[in-house]
């Protein structure tokens, strides 16, 4: 958007104060975000880089508010299940900036469908009170650093993928959902690191995001006790469906 207009503006902010939400509450702000860049104008590496970076506050509200929860897995620390997720979101991010716009674009239908069906089955399945599986050290560290790579290229996602796997590495399913929202920051944190100096950021439709997200906080906090969160989920899952009707289509 090189000449963004005040109406346009307002809209991107109301997007993300929805997706600020929208993640305080059940997760899923991007697929909110995302779209709403698109249509504004961006091209998709664009709007998925602006997007990672206007919701990054969001996220280190999140991670700070479940801190006390979160932890290691066995013999993993938090600290190096942290070091890999910061690895891989660098892998993912440095991925990302040297993959042609033209190229992503094409891609793009495929990352959200995938997505989509990870979101929908995070959300819906049946969820286990105590974790009943184990997962050995050396693959959890490969599965993490693998997420972390997606969670820089893209990220649709990764929140159920990391509660997928904490859950089967050992962690109950309060302690994993504290966890994964601190690894998904580390994630986002060196990725939004290398794409602050992306010539691909519109830095006025990052800042009218993250200024809506930070507002979303707020109003998810308020809201957490108030709404059901298989409504919100089920709406994520209708928009990413669409999106990626829209996506094959145009």
């Amino acid at each position: 958007m090189p000449h963004p207009d005040l109406a346009t503006l307002v809209l991107i902010a109301l997007a993300g104060l929805y997706a600020g939400t929208q993640n305080t509450l059940a997760g899923g702000g991007s697929f909110i975000t995302f779209p709403a860049l698109l249509l504004a104008g961006l091209d998709p590496l664009a709007a998925n880089i602006s997007s990672t970076i206007a919701l990054f506050p969001n996220q280190i509200t999140s991670s700070l508010a479940g801190r006390k929860l979160s932890g290691g897995v066995g013999a993993l620390s938090l600290g190096h299940l942290f070091a890999l997720s910061m690895a891989g979101g660098i892998a993912g991010a440095l991925l990302l900036l040297n993959t042609p716009a033209r190229f992503f674009a094409q891609l793009v239908p495929w990352l959200v469908l995938f997505a989509t069906a990870i979101f929908a089955w995070g959300s819906f399945r049946k969820r286990p009170l105590h974790a009943t599986h184990a997962l050995p050290s050396p693959l959890l560290q490969a599965v993490q650093f693998l997420i972390g790579v997606y969670g820089g290229y893209f990220g649709g996602g990764i929140g159920f993928l990391m509660l997928a796997t904490l859950t089967i590495a050992g962690q109950q399913v309060r302690m994993a959902t504290a966890t994964k929202n601190v690894l998904a920051m580390a994630m986002n944190s060196s990725a939004v690191a290398l794409f602050v100096f992306s010539r691909h950021v519109d830095w006025y439709a990052a800042a009218a995001l993250a200024t809506g997200g930070v507002m979303g906080a707020i109003a998810g906090g308020w809201l957490m006790h108030r709404l059901p969160e298989k409504l919100l989920r089920g709406f994520v899952v209708l928009v990413g469906s669409a999106l990626t009707l829209w996506l094959f289509l145009r």
